[in-house]
């Protein structure tokens, strides 16, 4: 989309032609904006202005810098208009740059923020002036959207003007949903992405106007969109529900928990704890249940980070306590009871993890594409919410001077214990009949408990429906067990028989005799696929070792006495000569 040949959007009347969505689009989600990235996306805007300054010869000087005006007689090509439009996004990027600073821009970054707002309003309103001369008609009102858009923006954030904003964001709308109808099938698709994102906007300003009565929540679900578009709305939304979390929390002097109240005089950990109850509403509330268990998921996790916040809080003002005994005793109470919740929290999250787990387990068999689930991952899941309850129990056992309240929390823990533990076992499909007998009178000793107590009727039915699943399973793994000892001895001869010295599977990893030390069933087990192996036969070839060759090196150096004395001498004769 990056156009460097100037005659490639000329039109025959010298009207330029510039599809300004697509190529803003398509520049964002190539460099950074995919993932909120606003760092790279103006770096790449720089980058990518030196290089039209470059090419078009409209440099500032060497030495005093003196800048040029684009006006326009100078827009002589299409690169003129695109130098206005990418220092547009330029500073506009720098703005979010700062908007999404970690604890948000201060006093004196927020007027920076608001002064490269400006910048952005005036070179986009310049680019759709000058489109409105040197540009074709769609390129004009693709314009002077992109302006009217900057201009919402610069309002949105200055926090005034509401209906100038309306009006700017509005009249961006229509345009864009005119040029959905017409073009090709891309540029409708990205048309109407601009409307849905310019909506929560649109929906926010007449919040503020008072002409829409929109709920905290319907602003919270609106902020779960999508979009570079939005970031700023997001921005606006999560300041305005702290600045909201700020003056409820100021009313909130102290937190109950099980008859107990403790004093909370931090404000941030007031705000953490007032998050996190917002945030539990939401679980807990009329809706909770139509929630997607990804949601749910998401929500526990902020819940937990807000929780961790106020804990870090508390603890910070411990340290800041000095010596002031009752300061301490109301802190370590508080900090105690925001630990109970979150261990709460915690098991709650866990329970919806062995939900979604059972489900998968359910069906297993009928989905080949879905990761399969295993009984052992059921099990880890339940020795962690036994670990969480244990935790828990400790945590609210600690005190010395307990209320019924927490002596009731106590013996809820010890029951809902007892639940996981039986259904633990029941988790276990691959074990045998104890196991399924054992989980069967947990759950009904559970049940007879909680049943005393006439409460928690959600565990009393999940209790129900535990001991028919035990003992319908009892039953069929009592059948399966009585139908193989019948077919045990038929069954054991066959496999053996089957035994193969050294097969034709390759797949096989080990043979029989390499295995010795495993304790594996070869030939009794059921699960076994593929036919036993013994050992590799004919067997490979091994070293070993051979006698030593003597090689006697020192012969030739051994210098031996004469022997020549001991030798007979022959007699020589006259006729022996010859």
């Amino acid at each position: 989309m990056e156009i460097d040949n100037p005659n490639s959007n000329n039109i025959s009347d010298n009207k330029f032609s510039i599809n300004v969505l697509q190529l803003l689009k398509s520049a964002q989600m190539q460099h950074g904006l995919r993932h909120g990235d606003y760092t790279r996306y103006r770096r790449y805007c720089t980058a990518r202005l030196r290089r039209l300054y470059k090419s078009l010869k409209f440099t500032h000087g060497r030495g005093k810098y003196t800048r040029k005006t684009i006006t326009e007689s100078t827009v002589t090509e299409v690169r003129f208009l695109h130098l206005v439009l990418y220092t547009a996004e330029r500073a506009w990027s720098h703005a979010m740059e700062k908007r999404q600073l970690p604890d948000g821009p201060n006093s004196r970054q927020r007027i920076y923020l608001i002064g490269r707002l400006r910048k952005a309003v005036k070179w986009a309103t310049l680019f759709a002036q000058l489109c409105a001369i040197k540009g074709d008609s769609r390129t004009s009102l693709e314009a002077e959207a992109y302006a009217s858009y900057m201009k919402g923006n610069l309002l949105f954030e200055q926090d005034q003007n509401w209906d100038t904003a309306l009006m700017n964001f509005k009249s961006a709308r229509a345009v864009y949903e005119e040029l959905g109808k017409y073009g090709d099938l891309e540029n409708q698709v990205l048309c109407r992405e601009r409307v849905e994102e310019l909506e929560p906007s649109i929906r926010y300003c007449l919040h503020k106007i008072g002409e829409s009565n929109l709920q905290a929540s319907e602003l919270l679900q609106i902020g779960e969109m999508e979009g570079p578009a939005l970031d700023l709305f997001k921005a606006k939304l999560e300041a305005v529900m702290a600045e909201a979390r700020s003056q409820q929390a100021a009313s909130m002097t102290e937190f109950h928990w099980l008859g107990h109240r403790f004093p909370i005089a931090n404000a941030k950990t007031r705000v953490a704890i007032v998050k996190a109850q917002e945030l539990e509403k939401d679980l807990h509330g009329p809706a909770a249940d139509s929630l997607p268990a990804e949601k749910r998921l998401a929500i526990f996790d902020k819940i937990f980070t807000a929780y961790h916040e106020a804990r870090s809080c508390i603890r910070s003002d411990l340290v800041s306590a000095g010596n002031a005994e009752n300061v301490k005793d109301d802190l370590n109470g508080l900090d105690k009871a925001v630990s109970a919740v979150l261990g709460q929290r915690t098991i709650e999250r866990n329970q919806l993890l062995v939900t979604l787990a059972k489900s998968k387990l359910t069906r297993r068999r009928d989905d080949k594409n879905e990761k399969v689930t295993k009984p052992e991952e059921l099990v880890r899941l339940y020795d962690l919410l036994l670990q969480n309850t244990a935790d828990l129990s400790d945590l609210v056992s600690s005190g010395r001077d307990r209320k019924p309240e927490e002596l009731a929390f106590s013996e809820e823990c010890a029951l809902k214990s007892l639940s996981f533990r039986a259904e633990s076992l029941a988790g276990k499909r691959a074990e045998a009949y104890a196991l399924y007998c054992r989980a069967r009178s947990l759950a009904e000793d559970v049940l007879q408990k909680f049943r005393t107590l006439n409460e928690n009727d959600q565990i009393i039915k999940e209790l129900k429906m535990l001991c028919d699943e035990c003992r319908s399973n009892s039953c069929i793994e009592h059948a399966t067990g009585i139908m193989e000892e019948v077919k045990a001895p038929e069954n054991l001869s066959k496999r053996v028989s089957n035994l193969s010295l050294t097969g034709a599977d390759k797949k096989l990893e080990k043979y029989l005799l390499e295995k010795l030390d495993s304790y594996e069933s070869a030939v009794g087990d059921s699960n076994v696929k593929g036919v036993s192996r013994i050992e590799v036969f004919p067997p490979a070839f091994q070293a070993i070792p051979r006698n030593p060759i003597v090689l006697d090196l020192a012969y030739n150096f051994i210098e031996f006495p004469s022997l020549e004395s001991r030798m007979k001498k022959e007699k020589k004769g006259f006729l022996r000569l010859w």
